[in-house]
């Protein structure tokens, strides 16, 4: 398949650049091969990087590879996804029918929005990754088919979301048949410099810089356009008056045999009286000596691009059949290429509008806008006219922009929305909408500067409620630039000025916006130790609401996981839990279902809180939400391994940490390395659980309330199981303060007191092994669920000498025995066999020795398992043969496919569900067949465990609150 996307096919005889075409032939190899490569051609305007990648493309080394090429323009310069649409416009994906596409199926569907021309519902903005997502699947359908080659022209031109888009399709091309070639001028200033650099600097790419043509380069031109040998001073005089420019050069060439001039010493002067400027002085002069008619086509051509013919007849105020015979006029005079109708290249069009003062240059512009207006054409067309004026004076010139702007979000590419929105604050300087637009497009891809912005805009606001709306959105984004402190300070005003001005009893509206500024509050407050004392003040004070709106609903769930944290009433914070999640036909937020997930964890509601969890991971999937779907996953590890489900843990963690491989964040995200190192430890693997946690670099991890506290309870877990006892001690007191600080009162959340204790007693630091054990005992009690109690009385026993530690030992196992927590019932059966193991009870420590040992192996407890073998040979007692489960030979994410493939979905759903590619997927299944002795999937089923999973069915209570009895789901 060659040329899709409209890269021309003239003959060529380029010149002088065999070693560049050698580069790029061994490049486009590579790729054919499954070596992903990218290739950055660069060079002055006319150093002939077009004509080489014509050259490439219709030349040999791209025979059997899907060849698309596009070339960026100045008039669509930024415009959100343009460079995409000049890259991919071949295929045909741009109108209303692109939907029923084959192409399009599945997830590549989400790349609509940026491949139609105007991409529809301005009311509901893309977010980016989705569509990012969309045109990855949409690449990988093509690849699947053969190797593809993506050419994009004048990169200089081209927009964020399409750069990103390369680098984001580059992270995920390791092993697949893919080459892509940028082309840029060296002098121009790109649109998008940062993203430009940071994909060259992140890729590495093979970079082909444009030299000017040699002597011999030169010589040989020269006797193409002569057709015969000329004097070496003439050569030597061409090439020094071009530069060894090809396009200067050619332009020369033609100017000197036009007038008759031969290649000798005569020649050789009047070359030198041409000049440089030979380019820009041709095309003026060209211009002059033909009618007027041909040089208003020209110039509009130069100003609207390659467009229909009425258009640039209206625009050069001549009839149609004018402008078809001064296209050919200009065709003729090598001015537009013959194989396309546009100019030969941009510096001949630049040349067509020299000529123009800059008055006369911005009303051309305008009509031009505006023609496209009355045409029908979509908003960002007449922004790229607009976005080119000096000086927008025309109020409807804003509405453009605006409507422009909202084209742009809808697409998912924010930064083409602000350039917009930016003109339109010149106009008009104090708009508060513009800058709340701007900063809701800029949240998530700068959000100092959205932060600016929303400060302005409360600054100049004078509605409350504005103000309140405001507000809300600058908590929010100060929780993405981790300045949450500053986002809550604002929020407490606001909501103060809000119920100064709605009163005791608001309307409906006022009510509603009232209980988000309160929730939000609560959710930004939540995230930092400084403020968490403040929010869990403010939340004991709060009037449950009954969540029945979208604002009472997320209030709800934040009162919930704040009512875990500081570890009041279990029974509450379930109740309050499930009436969040109670919401038949409504789509939760992520914030929603991760707080009621949290505090059902913590009060022994494991199967509730795996269907919250569960859904959160499903919104991820739906909305192709990377980092959503990461931490759901990060955070069910770690449920499962709070419930002793090791292998489920240590998948999900791994599953995870894969996924962020691919990711720009996925050096600085915390939860997967918890739990990927927690699951390690208990995996029997601590030294790499370190390696695990020393690759977070996030800064000021101290400062934050959740997960600074699993990764201290990491670290210390990682170093005792490395006998660094001291070290593991350090940790948990640590982490005792910092909880303390931040007012975290819940053992079930970090029982930091119980495991400092069984250390200290370790450690033969009896006293305070049990001073710290009555501490835990007692924010235990206060908590109240069966986890926890058996946690403290485990510590309490191991701490206690004799037949008083033995009792609560004793009375521990029962606890955890009606508990959730496998592996720690596994691990107090093992401190209780130890225990009758020193007071000289064999037989006992040999029955709770040996359940340790069951409840380990069942767990996946390797650690536990280990200890407990040892201990039940050394009282007498038989060792049982461990018997190895298949799923201990598979990787986590290896796991992870087994099951979903045994399940009946096909690699590319997985490959989507998960966020990898294709090729990954069937990576991981072949080394699954290999690893389990199958092959195929029809015998997955037949060595793969049977696990219990909660994402099929919502628990009982859900149903019963929809109307449906536990029967009838059971019948359905």
């Amino acid at each position: 398949m060659r040329n899709q996307s409209g890269a021309p096919d003239p003959p060529t005889t380029l010149v002088g650049r065999d070693d560049e075409l050698r580069t790029l032939a061994r490049r486009a190899e590579d790729a054919r091969g499954g070596q992903a490569g990218l290739v950055l051609l660069n060079g002055p305007a006319g150093m002939g990087k077009t004509s080489l990648l014509r050259a490439f493309t219709t030349g040999d080394a791209c025979h059997g590879m899907t060849v698309l090429y596009g070339t960026c323009a100045e008039h669509t310069a930024g415009a959100g996804y343009s460079g995409v649409r000049e890259l991919l416009g071949g295929l045909g994906l741009d109108d209303s029918e692109a939907r029923h596409s084959p192409l399009l199926e599945g997830l590549a569907a989400r790349a609509l929005p940026a491949l139609t021309a105007d991409p529809g519902d301005h009311d509901a903005p893309a977010t980016a990754y989705p569509v990012l997502h969309g045109l990855y699947w949409l690449a990988a359908r093509l690849m699947a088919e053969r190797p593809l080659v993506l050419v994009l022209d004048d990169v200089h031109w081209c927009d964020e979301r399409s750069l990103t888009w390369l680098d984001f399709l580059l992270r995920r091309a390791e092993d697949l048949p893919l080459l892509i070639v940028l082309a840029q001028r060296s002098e121009a200033e790109p649109v998008a410099p940062a993203v430009l650099a940071d994909l060259v600097a992140q890729r590495r790419p093979t970079v082909l810089g444009l030299n000017p043509l040699g002597p011999d380069a030169v010589r040989e031109l020269v006797r193409r356009a002569f057709r015969g040998p000329a004097t070496p001073s003439f050569v030597e005089r061409v090439a020094a008056v071009s530069g060894g420019n090809p396009l200067t050069l050619a332009r020369l060439l033609d100017e000197l045999r036009a007038e008759g001039v031969a290649p000798d010493d005569t020649g050789e002067r009047r070359a030198a009286e041409v000049g440089s400027h030979v380019l820009a002085h041709s095309v003026r002069s060209l211009l002059e000596r033909r009618p007027p008619w041909v040089r208003d086509v020209a110039r509009a051509l130069a100003v609207l691009g390659e467009v229909c013919t009425e258009l640039l007849a209206a625009l050069a105020d001549v009839p149609a059949t004018t402008v078809e015979e001064a296209l050919l006029v200009l065709r003729r005079a090598g001015i537009l290429a013959l194989d396309r109708g546009d100019f030969v290249h941009d510096v001949v069009r630049r040349a067509v509008l020299d000529g123009l003062a800059r008055p006369a240059l911005a009303e051309l512009r305008t009509r031009a806008a505006l023609l496209l207006s009355d045409a029908g054409r979509p908003a960002e067309e007449l922004a790229g006219q607009l976005m080119l004026l000096p000086v927008l004076d025309q109020h409807w010139m804003a509405g453009v922009l605006r409507d422009a702007a909202a084209q742009a979000e809808s697409r998912g590419a924010p930064e083409a929305g602000v350039r917009c929105l930016d003109r339109v604050l010149e106009m008009e300087p104090d708009n508060v909408a513009v800058r709340i637009q701007m900063a809701r497009a800029l949240a998530e891809i700068n959000p100092p500067e959205a932060i600016r912005l929303l400060t302005e805009a409360r600054s100049r606001a004078t509605d409350v409620r504005t103000r309140a709306q405001v507000a809300v959105q600058y908590g929010l984004t100060c929780l993405a630039a981790q300045q949450s402190p500053s986002g809550m300070r604002l929020l407490e005003e606001a909501l103060a000025e809000l119920e100064a001005a709605i009163g005791p009893e608001p309307g409906p509206a006022d009510r509603e916006l009232r209980t988000q500024v309160e929730s939000v509050l609560l959710i930004v407050g939540a995230d930092e130790k400084s403020t968490l004392g403040t929010v869990l003040d403010r939340a004991a004070r709060l009037t449950v609401p009954p969540g029945d709106t979208p604002a009472e609903r997320q209030l709800l769930a934040m009162t919930t996981a704040l009512t875990a944290m500081a570890g009041r009433d279990a029974e509450s914070a379930v109740d309050q839990a499930r009436r969040a999640l109670r919401a038949p036909g409504v789509e939760r937020e992520p914030w929603s279902l991760l707080s009621t997930s949290f505090a059902l964890c913590l009060a022994d509601e494991i199967t509730d809180a795996q269907y919250a969890l569960d859904l959160l991971l499903q919104y991820g999937q739906d909305n192709a939400a990377v980092w959503t779907y990461v931490l759901a996953l990060s955070t069910r590890a770690l449920v499962h391994h709070g419930v002793g489900a090791y292998p489920d843990a240590l998948a999900d963690a791994r599953t995870a940490m894969e996924i962020i491989g691919g990711e720009r964040w996925g050096d600085r995200s915390v939860l997967p390395r918890v739990a990927l190192a927690r699951a390690l430890v208990d995996h029997g693997e601590p030294d790499r659980a370190e390696r695990v946690l020393d690759g977070i670099t996030r800064d000021g991890l101290e400062r934050f309330a959740i997960e600074y506290h699993w990764y201290l309870v990491a670290r210390a877990h990682a170093r005792w199981a490395r006998r660094d006892h001291e070290g593991a001690l350090a940790f948990f007191l640590a982490c005792g303060r910092s909880l303390e600080e931040a007012r975290i009162s819940n053992p079930a959340f970090v029982p930091w007191a119980a495991e400092a204790a069984v250390l200290l007693a370790v450690l033969g630091r009896h006293g305070q092994a049990r001073e710290f054990a009555a501490s835990g005992l007692e924010s235990a009690e206060r908590w109240g669920t069966a986890s926890s109690l058996g946690t403290a009385r485990m510590a309490q026993g191991f701490a206690l000498p004799g037949s008083a530690g033995i009792e609560h030992l004793t009375e521990a196992v029962a606890l955890l025995a009606d508990s959730p927590a496998r592996g720690l019932e596994a691990r107090a059966e093992l401190l209780l066999g130890t225990a009758h193991l020193q007071a000289d009870d064999q037989r006992a420590a040999r029955e709770h020795l040996r359940a340790a040992g069951d409840l380990a192996q069942r767990c996946g407890a390797v650690a536990i398992g280990d200890a407990a073998r040892k201990l039940l040979v050394s009282a007498g007692g038989r060792l049982r043969r461990k018997t190895a489960s298949p799923l201990d030979m598979l990787t986590g994410m290896e796991r992870t496919v087994a099951d979903l493939a045994r399940n009946g979905a096909s690699n590319r759903a997985i490959a989507e569900s998960l966020f990898v590619t294709v090729r990954t997927i069937e990576t991981h299944l072949t080394s699954a067949y290999r690893k389990l002795g199958v092959t195929g999937r029809t015998e997955l089923s037949a060595v793969l465990e049977t696990r219990v999973t909660f994402g099929a069915r919502p628990p009982a209570w859900v149903s019963q609150a929809r109307g449906r009895g536990g029967d009838e789901q059971d019948a359905r």
